[in-house]
């Protein structure tokens, strides 16, 4: 094992970085689609009780648990989560912290390509005239790669992130970080006005863009203690920090022994807040509500976050003019562009810092074969979209694996470790003290907020309906799985009920088809995993031998 010497440059640029990290296409995609499935201003309270109770205190953990590792040369979960308890499993639920980013980056460069291109389709007026079923339709051509400009934007996307990460932290990742945030802020906060001021009875528009914001901040009491709202709002704040993907441990493990984690998690954190309620919540709801009402963008959202991102907004700028609609286009679809860039580049950190760290390689060595690793896995996902692999890897990698690694850190941190000991860690060299009361938050609180959302994943009956599964259960006809629960989409319940269902052959035989490729991309996860896993065996044994006299 080598002691890599790389650090931030400023507190500024770690920020930032850390900010940009936390800032991605959920904030301006996934946030507002989640807010209107949830009921609007009934998502909101438990979002921010989410924030608060789980997000918070899951930063305050990272942040901590990646200064303490980097203290003793560890700038990946692995062998930092080795580094509070040695019992030796803990290395290998350590490697969700790198097996998250890999899998994550192979389909989210993919995603930038979309913005990527739909910027410069933006420029050129590609938009221009198109109703909206053709503008929808220009996004299934688009995935369906009936042309080569798809694979073109990915290869792009692929290449920029891996030679920016070939810089390295101060020279690529944090320079990087001071341009494109303070441009991504400046290009939410026009976009917000524009959605915020838009006027009913202009431009088309049929409501103000007020009435958006009135349904986001507007709460409905008899629907807002839904367990399904509450774990939409905790899968977000997920989502939306980089909660238990092991890229905050690795910015982390690059700080100083005494540099204050307390106030720069909160920084970060807080600033990811801002952009996503404040600026996501200003631009895609507005806009979509003053056009479409708000049953009609409701409908929408049933398809996902996509719908209004890229097949609905285009048509909608141009109801404001050629100029301005060239203008928002570029705006929209670079602040995405901007967003997914700086939110891949952490994904590529950890991977690389376990290959310098345990193998001695370059740090421009182990950028490019990220770059590989992340080209060869995401070849399934861009070719075969449409058969599902794309949302194989969001759910197993994006989903899954974040809440199965938050929960182990957290258990390790707080209870393994021990909380005294953690919580000191976290208030060493910080300006401001964190109130004791977060020592109680984190070990109890934030563990059993984990279970409830992991087991309530795990086990989520047919229609939410717990009570009457347990009546089920108790009379011995079994437990009613949800299609979307993880033991649901392990077994493909809902693909077999969709073939059983099916009246025409060839819409069995291609769902037949589908289910091959999406158990083939699991496989494909699994063997990542796996050879992750072997990698850690070899660069554990590599220590030990160091180790002996």
């Amino acid at each position: 094992m080598t002691k890599t010497q790389e650090s931030w440059g400023s507190r500024v640029g770690l920020v930032l970085a850390m900010a940009g990290n936390a800032v991605g296409l959920g904030n301006f995609l996934r946030f507002p689609v989640q807010a209107i499935q949830n009921g609007g201003g009934s998502f909101m309270i438990p979002y921010l009780v989410c924030f608060l109770l789980m997000g918070i205190p899951l930063l305050y953990v990272e942040w901590a648990m990646g200064r303490f590792g980097g203290q003793k040369g560890d700038h990946s979960t692995p062998f930092i989560f080795n580094s509070f308890d040695k019992r030796k499993f803990w290395k290998y639920l350590g490697v969700f912290g790198i097996f998250t980013n890999i899998a994550v980056a192979a389909y989210y460069c993919y995603l930038e390509s979309w913005a990527l291109n739909y910027a410069w389709s933006s420029i050129t007026g590609a938009f221009s005239g198109m109703s909206a079923d053709q503008v929808s339709s220009h996004f299934n051509t688009y995935v369906g790669l009936e042309s080569s400009g798809p694979i073109i934007c990915w290869i792009i996307c692929l290449l920029l992130n891996t030679w920016i990460l070939s810089k390295g932290l101060s020279g690529g990742i944090e320079i990087v970080a001071k341009v494109l945030m303070p441009l991504l802020i400046l290009f939410g906060i026009f976009l917000a006005i524009m959605g915020i001021t838009l006027k009913g009875g202009s431009q088309g528009a049929i409501f103000d863009g007020t009435v958006g914001l009135n349904f986001l901040w507007t709460p409905d009491f008899s629907t807002i203690w839904n367990p399904k709202v509450w774990l939409a709002a905790a899968g977000q704040i997920f989502f939306t920090l980089s909660l238990g993907m092991g890229s905050i441990h690795c910015y982390a493990s690059y700080m100083k022994k005494d540099e204050d984690i307390a106030l720069n998690a909160m920084s970060a954190g807080w600033m990811n807040e801002f952009v996503e309620v404040v600026l996501g919540g200003a631009i895609i709801i507005p806009i979509a509500v003053g056009y479409l009402g708000i049953e009609k963008v409701v409908e929408l959202t049933q398809s996902g976050g996509l719908g209004l991102g890229f097949r609905v907004l285009p048509f909608l700028f141009e109801q404001w003019g050629t100029v301005l609609a060239m203008i928002c286009g570029l705006f929209w679809f670079g602040l995405l562009f901007f967003a997914g860039i700086t939110s891949s580049l952490a994904m590529g950190t950890p991977f690389m810092g376990f290959l310098k760290d345990e193998f001695n390689w370059k740090r421009e060595t182990s950028a490019w074969f990220f770059g590989l690793v992340v080209f060869v896995l995401g070849l399934p996902c861009v070719f075969f979209f449409a058969e599902g692999v794309f949302d194989e890897y969001d759910y197993w990698a994006g989903t899954v694996s974040l809440v199965v690694f938050a929960l182990a850190e957290i258990i390790l941190f707080a209870w393994f470790f021990g909380m005294d000991k953690g919580f000191e860690e976290i208030n060493r060299g910080a300006d401001m003290k964190i109130p004791p009361v977060f020592k109680f938050i984190i070990k109890y609180v934030t563990t059993i907020f984990l279970l409830f959302v992991f087991v309530g994943s795990l086990i989520n009956p047919e229609g939410g309906d717990w009570a009457g599964s347990w009546n089920s259960l108790s009379s011995g006809a079994g437990w009613p799985l949800s299609d979307g629960s993880i033991l649901g989409q392990l077994m493909n319940q809902g693909v077999h009920r969709q073939i059983d269902s099916a009246t025409d052959q060839a819409v069995a035989d291609g769902l037949r088809t589908k289910l091959t490729y999406i158990n083939g991309s699991r496989f494909l996860l699994l063997g990542l995993y796996l050879a992750i896993c072997a990698m850690v065996y070899v660069a554990y044994q590599k220590r030990l031998k160091l180790s002996k006299p």
